[in-house]
């Protein structure tokens, strides 16, 4: 990608070399299965880490703790820094065509854990967005996560990003809330099914802004959409369990689904190709 000549965001918010450090005991099996199950199945509508075993901390049972950063760290944040400032300048022009006006969000880098409207949680659930106080959080180390699962290159990262934008979007438009309103009245299985839907229509959002981007500033380079693409399959529901979890209980949905809709928003950059909820009643 060629992102170094882009322009820095001012919404980051940089709490990297402050650690929270927990208070409380938990059982270590516990901690184990939730660290687990939250990177498989984190909500970005509130993560599931506080809900399964991951406790909450009061001010008095957290401490501050430095932590050095590498040079890598550095780049990767000067990255995030490019990426999301080009989401304003896509998203900004979208909101003005259709009446409305674009409130960018902040992005929190930060270490090991982090409080957000949405709780306490640990860097091990990966990137979220938080609807209560409107600010998407990364712990950089889940770069090297990407890479573990196979989702290699720069234009990866910029997908995850884009996605949990694509969420400040929705909460924006009033999607977010309608969907957590929808699901407390459905069944477990249901509410899975939305919540996959807001996920692939996020992914939808990612490709909406990978469009503009290259379309205005020349952002991406060959092999970029691949990387894209490879990264939409390598984060799918059914490739993460491989098979050990059933449909029903698959929140972001399957590879094929992910990449289906990243690229429906990266062939259109038309955010009214992105209804991933057709059909569906609001009760």
């Amino acid at each position: 990608m060629r992102w170094r000549e882009g322009r820095r965001s001012s919404n980051i918010e940089d709490r990297r070399g402050k650690r929270m450090s927990r208070g409380v005991k938990t059982g270590g099996g516990l901690a184990v299965v939730a660290a687990i199950v939250a990177l498989l199945f984190a909500n970005d509508f509130g993560p599931l880490i506080n809900l399964i075993g991951g406790g909450m901390m009061s001010p008095s049972q957290t401490q501050q703790q430095s932590l050095p950063q590498s040079p890598q760290d550095d780049t990767a944040a000067d990255f995030v820094s490019v990426i999301l400032a080009d989401t304003e300048d896509v998203w900004g022009p979208i909101f003005r065509q259709n009446g409305g006006q674009y409130q960018p969000p902040k992005l929190v880098l930060f270490n090991d854990m982090v409080r957000s409207a949405c709780g306490v949680n640990s860097a091990q659930a990966g990137p979220f967005y938080c609807p209560g106080d409107q600010q998407a959080y990364l712990d950089l180390s889940f770069l090297n996560e990407l890479q573990r699962l196979g989702a290699e290159g720069d234009f990866a990262v910029a997908y995850v990003i884009a996605h949990e934008i694509g969420h400040h979007v929705q909460t924006l438009v009033g999607t977010a809330a309608k969907v957590r309103q929808m699901q407390s009245r459905m069944s477990k299985t249901d509410a899975n099914a939305l919540q996959v839907m807001a996920e692939l229509q996020a992914d939808c959002y990612a490709g909406v802004w990978a469009h503009h981007a290259h379309k205005n500033r020349k952002l991406l380079e060959a092999g970029d959409i691949e990387e894209g693409i490879n990264a939409a399959a390598a984060i799918g529901d059914d490739r993460l369990t491989q098979g050990r979890v059933h449909p029903d209980s698959f929140t972001h949905g399957t590879s094929a689904q992910r990449m289906q809709w990243l690229q429906a928003g990266l062939k259109t950059g038309d955010i009214n190709q992105c209804d991933t909820f057709s059909g569906v009643r609001s009760g």
